[in-house]
C-alpha cells in the first residue's frame, strides 16, 4: 500500500471506451471511502460521459471533446480547435488537482495527467511512454485478472482503499428514466422483460443470430419479453431478428447512452456478450448473464447475480487474432440450454 497525504482535489482520468469506463467506475466509492473529504473529478471523453453525468458522488465530470476537435483539425478550423484547448488546459489546471489517477494508462491520459500540474501522478500499467509522464506507475499483479476491475481494484487498493469499498457505481437519471419508460411503453412492453444484449466491435466476440432467436423465443414461452438494445449501426441485425421472432422488442438505436442504462436498470434480466451493456448491467445490480469466447475480461464479476459462461479452449481467448477460421467455436460451445438455464438461476437468486 501507498503511503498517501490527504488529498483535496482528485481527478481520475478514464477517458473512453463504455466498459471500461464502468469497470473503472469502483473507483469513486474506494476514494471516497479512503479520502471522505476529498472533493472527485473525472475527465472523459464525450461518448462516456453520459455514463458519469448523473452520478452525486462525482463533484465534477469533465469533458474532452477529443471527436469534435479531430473534425476541427480536419476542417482546418485551427482558430477554433486551439481556443477549445487553451480553455480545457485552463479548466484543468485551475482545479489546483493535488492527487491524478490515470486509469488508461496510454500516453493520451499520461499527456492530460502531466498537464493538470498535480504533483502527484499515479498510473495504471504507463504504457506507450506515458509512464515518463506520470510520478508513480502501478501495474497490476497477473494472477488477480479473473476478478472484474481487477487493475481498478489494485489502484484503489494501492492508494491504502479497504478491500470491500470498491463497488461498481452506475447512476441512473431521472430524466433518462422518464424516457426509457415512455419507450417501453410505446413498445408494447408493460410487465417482466429481458435484455438482450447481442452486439460489440468485433465479429469474434459475437453469439450467433439464430441462437439469439432461439434464446428469444424461449423466453417468451416463459412470459418474459425479450428487448434488444445496441447502436444505430446494429439495427440491421436487430431487424432480420424480429423477422423471424416478431416477439422480440426492437430498441437498438432508439435510445441515447444514460437512456439505455436506465432500460437495464428496470428490467428483471441482462444476457450479453462481452460489450459495454453487459458490464452496465452487473454495475446496477441486474442478474446478468454473460458470454465470452474470444475475450475474457473476467470471469468472477464480484458479484452473485452475474454469471460469466466461458468455454476455454486452447486457442482462447484470441482476443483480436483468431485462428479459428470464423467459426468462432469458443461462442459455438455456448448453447442455448445452457444460457437459458444460467439465466433462471441468475433470475432466481433475486427471490432468495
Amino acid at each position: 500500500m501507498s503511503t498517501v497525504h490527504q488529498p483535496s482535489r482528485i481527478l481520475i482520468i478514464r477517458l473512453s471506451a463504455l466498459g471500461d469506463v464502468v469497470m473503472a467506475s469502483g473507483l469513486i466509492p474506494a476514494l471516497k471511502s479512503r479520502f471522505p473529504d476529498a472533493k472527485i473529478s473525472w475527465l472523459v471523453e464525450s461518448a462516456a460521459e453520459p455514463l458519469l453525468r448523473h452520478n452525486p458522488r462525482l463533484d465534477e465530470v469533465i469533458v474532452w471533446p477529443r471527436a469534435q476537435w479531430r473534425k476541427l483539425w480536419r476542417e482546418r478550423r485551427i482558430r477554433e480547435l486551439w481556443s477549445q484547448i487553451r480553455a480545457l488546459f485552463k479548466k484543468i489546471r485551475l482545479c489546483r488537482y493535488d492527487l491524478v489517477l490515470d486509469a488508461q494508462g496510454l500516453l493520451k491520459s499520461a499527456v492530460w495527467a502531466r498537464l493538470s500540474g498535480a504533483p502527484r501522478r499515479v498510473g495504471l500499467f504507463g504504457r506507450e511512454g506515458g509512464r515518463f509522464l506520470l510520478t508513480e506507475r502501478v501495474i497490476p499483479e497477473p494472477r488477480d485478472d479473473a476478478m472484474m476491475s481487477s487493475e481498478y481494484r489494485f489502484l484503489a487498493k494501492y492508494l491504502g482503499a479497504g478491500a470491500n469499498a470498491f463497488d461498481l457505481d452506475l447512476a441512473v437519471g431521472e430524466v433518462a428514466r422518464q424516457k426509457a419508460k415512455a419507450v417501453l411503453g410505446k413498445a408494447g412492453v408493460a410487465g417482466g422483460f429481458a435484455v438482450l444484449s447481442p452486439f460489440t466491435t468485433r465479429p469474434q466476440k459475437h453469439w450467433f443470430e439464430e441462437r439469439w432467436i432461439e434464446l428469444a423465443r424461449a423466453l417468451i414461452a416463459k412470459g418474459i419479453v425479450p428487448v434488444i438494445l445496441g447502436g444505430p449501426g446494429d439495427r440491421e441485425a436487430a431487424q432480420r431478428m424480429t423477422t423471424e421472432e416478431p416477439g422480440v422488442i426492437d430498441l437498438t438505436g432508439l435510445l441515447k447512452l444514460d437512456e439505455s442504462v436506465a432500460v437495464i436498470a428496470m428490467s428483471k434480466l441482462l444476457i450479453g456478450v462481452d460489450t459495454g451493456l453487459t458490464h452496465m448491467s452487473t454495475a446496477l445490480k441486474i442478474p446478468t448473464v454473460a458470454l465470452f469466447g474470444s475475450t475474457r475480461p473476467y470471469l468472477d464479476a464480484g458479484s452473485p447475480l452475474t454469471k460469466v459462461l466461458y468455454e476455454k479452449l486452447p486457442c482462447s481467448p484470441c482476443r483480436r487474432r483468431p485462428t479459428c477460421g470464423g467459426t468462432y467455436d469458443c461462442m459455438r460451445a455456448l448453447t442455448v440450454d445452457q444460457v437459458l438455464a444460467q439465466a433462471q438461476c441468475q433470475m432466481g437468486l433475486v427471490n432468495t
